[in-house]
């Protein structure tokens, strides 16, 4: 027994460490080797900006009129409201602005994917723009993104999504903040060697002819759609100087929530694109989903199969009973910023870390659980915060 809590321990530890410094290691030398930059030139190509819509009477007018004030010729600017079954006042907010480029599809309630999928074969522009109702954009953010497809060989492009503290929140929206600080370094990373793992939903772009109706609708629709890109032979990468604007989740309850609900189906996503792990065909890009959509969702089996490997080895020796030391003193941690989240002293690092790395993947447990269950999510229910002015 003592062999294979060992074997465990030692293949745990090899996993969290792979996932957490072998792969940004091996992305910054494959990034340095490949060094694949885009070729950028000012172009300003027909654009169709998409968002999907689900009751979103509180900030649907504020979204439309920010695309209007856009720095973009008009004429090349198209918007499409996809309202996906909307039982508040959100249609009659957005019919008012529809005119010569300003669209509303009032739509059967069937799921965002259906709604992005109805708007985008309505679209007129070369570039598909896909964005949340509750996204603001920077006034540049359409010619940061079309600067990029001058690039034959890029397909999609990522824009950068930063998240702005409610005023309201507790300290689960700072280390909601840091991780998204590190994955735009991981995806900058990722870039220069080919593609990024996958698009964000607030902001990105791909061309229209790469549109394609994912085969499973019980999935992340930004990974599906923006994945569909490589699949197709393009580049997805990522322009850090597209800026785009959402708020944080107000309480760590929401976003614990809100975590499960997208591992879940971007679990689901990865399952659907699981030709795209073929290194033969896809080279460093399987790679790049392996680890980060993959065995990243794993890391909280790997922490249990850690802590209860050492718990056994502990009558080992003194290096198993600093190691168990250190585990549970990560968890105090934690807990202590779960019970200080509304306070001043939550705020700080030293808690706020260990607190939303435990609720990120507590919640990535039981997303697996649920896909192995076979709890699918079909239609979305957002529960938004809006940027104020």
């Amino acid at each position: 027994m003592t062999e294979i809590a060992s074997f465990i321990f030692v293949l745990s530890s090899a996993a969290l460490f792979y996932a957490y410094a072998g792969f940004p290691g091996l992305v910054i030398v494959a990034g340095w080797l490949r060094n694949r930059r885009v070729e950028i030139q000012e172009i300003t190509p027909k654009l169709t900006i998409i968002i999907a819509a689900h009751n979103e009477e509180q900030g649907i007018a504020k979204r439309i009129e920010n695309t209007l004030l856009l720095d973009y010729p008009p004429e090349q600017l198209e918007v499409i409201i996809a309202s996906d079954g909307s039982t508040d006042a959100t249609d009659a907010i957005a019919a008012k602005y529809t005119g010569s480029n300003v669209l509303l599809l009032s739509l059967p309630r069937k799921g965002k994917i259906h709604a992005l999928s109805a708007a985008a074969a309505k679209a007129a522009g070369e570039i598909l723009i896909f964005s949340d109702a509750n996204t603001l954009f920077e006034p540049q953010a359409m010619r940061m993104l079309a600067r990029n497809f001058a690039d034959p060989q890029v397909g999609g492009v990522c824009g950068n999504q930063i998240y702005v503290e409610h005023k309201n929140s507790d300290m689960s929206s700072k280390g909601e903040n840091l991780y998204w600080s590190y994955d735009k370094w991981l995806k900058t990373m990722e870039s220069r060697t080919g593609s990024i793992v996958s698009a964000d939903g607030a902001i990105y772009a791909i061309r229209n002819e790469l549109f394609r109706m994912p085969a499973e609708t019980a999935v992340t629709d930004d990974f599906a759609i923006s994945t569909a890109v490589i699949e197709q032979g393009y580049r997805l990468v990522f322009e850090s100087k597209a800026l785009a604007y959402e708020e944080t989740s107000t309480a760590a309850k929401n976003e614990f929530g809100r975590k499960v609900r997208i591992i879940n189906r971007g679990l689901r996503g990865v399952l659907m694109r699981r030709k795209l792990l073929n290194p033969l065909r896809y080279g460093f890009y399987s790679v790049i989903l392996f680890s980060h959509k993959l065995l990243r969702r794993l890391v909280p089996v790997f922490l249990i199969t850690l802590l209860a490997s050492n718990v056994f080895l502990v009558p080992k020796g003194v290096f198993f009973l600093n190691g168990l030391f250190l585990q549970g003193f990560f968890y105090a941690l934690a807990g202590c910023g779960y019970l200080l989240r509304k306070r001043s002293w939550g705020k700080t690092k030293v808690f706020y870390v260990p607190f939303f790395y435990c609720l990120a993947n507590a919640a990535a447990l039981l997303a697996i659980l649920k896909v192995m269950s076979g709890k699918r999510i079909e239609l979305w229910q957002p529960q938004r915060q809006y940027v104020e002015s």
